[in-house]
């Protein structure tokens, strides 16, 4: 099978496509023809080697973690699925080895669900780690109706997942971006405040009692904020900041969960949460998907098709 590697940590010009062996399937996996993947900071964090203390790699290592295909094969405990059956999934193991941006992956069914029907498998790809991030946060922090929910970086990849989710929820959303992405901000649902200096003002002006929640997914000590921003009693997760337990807050690493995935795809399905893609790259041109990811400008997801 075709597969991007990367044999050292470095940058984009690491990544090679070679051929490798069809994966072995465990007991409780399937393998996945995968039509689609899609890049997260994660992935090029990972290559340039910044998770190396956390996360075990073993070299070649194919990067990735999103995935969207077809179940080719099953392993000899898996009820869950059958062969044919169209899925997506956050593949995400403890070793660094056998990722997404392949022609083929052997995937825990933990790290799987059914793909929703209503999109394609491009957009399927962009939509499980980011979205699942965002789902499991605002899970842990409880969002529901009546509630006002800050979200920081609110046009991000994780961002415009978690206005949309706040908002099916029954929440209100306000989120912080760029001037620039304001109006888009405002399609998702959310109502917009700057960056930066004037955040806590706009955000007092819009909620002058204070935000039940704060979700930080930019980092660089925006919830030192949260107590000028939020009630008494606020709630505050952060992806991105350990600072946020002083807050006795949350600091959140999303999980593979086959429930959380089939709740994300209804959501899809039931067109309260839409996939925004920002540009898609064949397989030959993983680099350049990478490189654009790490640019930290883009609008949406950035996705690979790989068949």
């Amino acid at each position: 099978m075709r597969a991007i590697t990367f044999s050292r940590y470095g940058g984009p010009d690491v990544l090679e496509l070679t051929d490798l062996p069809t994966p072995k399937v465990g007991p409780d996996s399937v393998l996945v023809r995968v039509h689609a993947t899609s890049v997260n900071p994660v992935d090029w964090k990972v290559r340039e080697g910044y998770l190396d203390q956390i996360l075990e790699t073993v070299f070649p290592a194919v990067p990735g973690w999103d995935v969207a295909g077809v179940v080719e094969q099953v392993g000899l405990d898996t009820p869950e699925l059958e062969v044919g059956d169209e899925v997506y999934g956050y593949v995400r193991t403890d070793v660094v080895h056998g990722g997404t941006t392949a022609e083929l992956v052997a995937a825990p069914v933990r790290t799987l669900a059914r793909k929703p029907t209503t999109v394609s498998f491009e957009e399927a790809a962009a939509l499980p780690l980011a979205g699942l991030t965002a789902y499991q946060a605002l899970a842990r922090l409880e969002v529901g109706t009546g509630d006002t929910v800050l979200v920081h970086n609110a046009a991000g990849g994780v961002g415009g997942f978690a206005v949309q989710i706040t908002r099916a929820l029954g929440a209100r959303v306000i989120g912080t971006a760029s001037p620039a992405r304001h109006e888009y901000v405002r399609s998702l649902g959310a109502e917009p405040v700057p960056y930066g200096d004037p955040m806590v003002a706009a955000v007092r002006e819009l909620a002058p009692e204070g935000v039940d929640v704060v979700l930080d997914l930019v980092g660089g000590g925006v919830v030192r904020s949260t107590p000028e921003v939020g009630t008494a009693d606020v709630r505050v997760a952060s992806i991105a900041d350990p600072e946020v337990a002083e807050l006795g807050g949350v600091n959140m690493w999303v999980r593979p969960d086959s429930a959380d995935l089939a709740a994300l795809a209804g959501l899809v399905d039931q067109g309260k949460v839409r996939v925004e893609i920002a540009q898609t790259f064949p397989l030959e041109e993983t680099a350049a998907a990478h490189a654009l990811s790490a640019e930290g400008h883009v609008q949406g997801k950035v996705v690979i098709r790989v068949s």
